[in-house]
């Protein structure tokens, strides 16, 4: 999921105070270190969600749920 273009504008016209001159519009070079960290962190938190989302789901998870599939169905056998 991407941040909206609004979203990133506003995050990388975001003046700074600790740098000297903060309050000039960032130039290029500054727009580009910061869509390059956002990209960076993008690719690393794709990353960390892909690890878990392919983990196995438990056993004990899936008994749960076919037990409410059974009785959403009609078939309670409990």
């Amino acid at each position: 999921m991407r941040p909206t273009l609004a979203a990133q504008h506003t995050m990388i016209d975001t003046p700074d105070p600790r740098r000297k001159g903060a309050e000039s519009k960032p130039d290029r070079a500054d727009l580009e270190e910061a869509r390059l960290r956002q990209q960076a962190i993008g690719v690393k938190l794709r990353h960390l969600f892909d690890e878990v989302v392919n983990e196995p789901v438990p056993d004990e998870f899936l008994e749960i749920l076919r037990r409410a599939d059974e009785r959403g169905s009609g078939g309670d056998k409990s």
